[in-house]
């Protein structure tokens, strides 16, 4: 029964920090009305959105948080926000992966839903700078039964110096990526955009992010709606670097317009049959 009610609280807190984002403010009177439930609930998921560093509480409701561009989320902070958009895009993603190819996975919380999603493609490779990817194909390697799981991803984690999202990035992970090739890339970002392309507010993170595009073959956006427009402090690759982008349902059709002008691919998982 807990299980059940966080997560009606995570899916409850991702929609009112998406109305917050959207209309640049909510007031909690809204809120009750709009989601059926009592005005301290309201409260209580405002407080946790707040103590997430998302929202700014004001009187009566609440209002985004204007982020600098150096501002870096951590993965656990990271991993509340957008989950039901976050495994749309998984699942989408997964369906491109051909058993025995080599791909990689950068760091994120996205990047991360994809993992889970990919342990019964066969005979991968598995190329990552992010600790939580690899421990899921870890984990996937070690049944109770004793043994290695039939068609396991051999993973090949980078080193190297760990952000706050948990990537592993700097000098030793440019060195391992730059030795490499792979078929597929799956890449989170902090933000995407017409004028920034790729952005992060890390800059050694945006080095081996640059790294990681250069040694793929085709590269693929992994990032829900609220990243596009988002811009961080150090771009590291064009639109014109990026082959596919894979985003949510919650994407506005204007940004559709615009992504589709600029974009070779762009994957909308979770639309309906009749959008």
């Amino acid at each position: 029964m807990s299980e059940n009610q966080n997560l009606l609280a995570e899916q409850r807190r991702a929609l009112i920090l998406d109305d917050v984002r959207k209309r640049g403010g909510v007031r909690v009177n809204e809120l009750t009305r709009k989601l059926s439930v009592s005005d301290m609930t309201i409260r209580r998921d405002l407080d946790a959105l707040a103590r997430q560093g998302v929202i700014e509480k004001v009187h009566g409701g609440a209002v985004p948080v204007v982020e600098a561009s150096t501002h870096e989320p951590g993965f656990e902070a990271k991993s509340t926000l957008e989950l039901s958009a976050k495994e749309d895009i998984a699942r989408t993603a997964a369906a491109m992966v051909v058993p025995g190819s080599a791909i990689a996975l950068s760091g994120g919380t996205t990047t991360f839903a994809l993992a889970r999603h990919l342990l019964e493609v066969p005979g991968l490779t598995v190329v990552t700078n992010s600790g939580r990817v690899a421990d899921v194909f870890h984990g996937a390697q070690r049944p109770s039964s004793g043994g290695a799981r039939a068609g396991a991803a051999t993973v090949v984690l980078t080193g190297g110096v760990r952000t706050p999202s948990d990537s592993l990035v700097g000098p030793v992970a440019d060195r391992a990526i730059g030795s490499l090739h792979f078929d597929l890339l799956f890449l989170g970002v902090h933000g995407i955009s017409v004028e920034a392309g790729l952005s992060t507010p890390n800059l050694a993170e945006a080095e081996t992010n640059r790294r990681l595009v250069q040694a793929a073959r085709r590269v693929v956006v992994v990032a829900d709606h609220t990243k596009w427009g988002t811009v961080g402090l150090s771009s590291f690759a064009t639109l014109d670097e990026v082959d596919t982008f894979v985003t949510d349902a919650g994407l506005p059709d204007g940004a559709r317009q615009e992504i589709e002008e600029h974009l070779p691919g762009l994957m909308v998982a979770g639309r309906t049959s009749d959008e």
